[in-house]
């Protein structure tokens, strides 16, 4: 009855974390000053190679999914199919969430105000990856990288884990510039993320819903000698 009880707590937990992480991811869109780095990151390179945003999105998920499946050094069949499914309500959320928050004009505020908002969709994003990561039922690929290389190899630090998982999306990037010389949905706002978010994670994890705790479920690397 306790496992029954945990799991559903979890699980509403999970549904309340999805609808807040697409509605600020949504936000910092709508807001046009810069969103979260993979986000930023799957911007320029639809520009680079030339197809939609979608397509590059469930690639984008694809390739970080199996680069998921490396980092635990296992097959994880449920983390994979979870990894997978993760992928479609959430991007079709930030798209309707998208035009609700354009229909409220938020595009068309004054500059202050637009940076406000694209730092409280920043915070959200944060605390939302925080709630369901603890929960770990399922979660978008992009983050349950950052979560196994919290666990598995950098002793539960949340920044330097965010830090790390951002790497990759930062490199395509760059090298989307370079061939473009076009710089898409990068801003302060993609700069207060990769400079904060993994901080605003780690102190959501004490502060936001502090009851819910972390069902950790990767191993740690062995750092016996040879």
């Amino acid at each position: 009855m306790t496992h029954l009880v945990d799991f559903r707590q979890r699980f509403w937990f999970l549904v309340f974390s999805i609808l807040l992480n697409s509605a600020g991811n949504a936000l910092t869109i709508a807001t046009n000053l810069g969103s979260a780095v993979w986000t930023g990151s799957s911007v320029n390179l639809a520009n680079w190679i030339h197809i939609p945003l979608g397509t590059t999105l469930l690639l984008y998920g694809i390739v970080v999914t199996i680069l998921n499946q490396l980092m635990l050094g296992h097959f994880d069949r449920r983390r994979f199919i979870s990894n997978l499914l993760y992928i479609l309500p959430f991007s079709y959320l930030v798209e309707f969430i998208g035009y609700f928050w354009t229909w409220l004009g938020i595009g068309h505020l004054p500059l202050v105000v637009r940076l406000v908002i694209n730092l409280l969709g920043l915070l959200t994003v944060a605390a939302a990856v925080s709630i369901y990561q603890r929960c770990n039922l399922i979660q978008h690929p992009n983050d349950d990288l950052s979560y196994i290389l919290r666990f598995r190899f950098l002793h539960g630090s949340a920044i330097i884990a965010q830090w790390t998982s951002y790497l990759p999306p930062v490199i395509i990037t760059i090298l989307a510039f370079i061939a473009t010389g076009q710089l898409r949905a990068i801003g302060i706002g993609t700069l207060f993320a990769l400079l904060a978010q993994g901080a605003i994670m780690g102190w959501s994890d004490t502060h936001v819903f502090p009851s819910l705790k972390h069902h950790v479920d990767v191993p740690k690397v062995s750092h016996h000698a040879s």
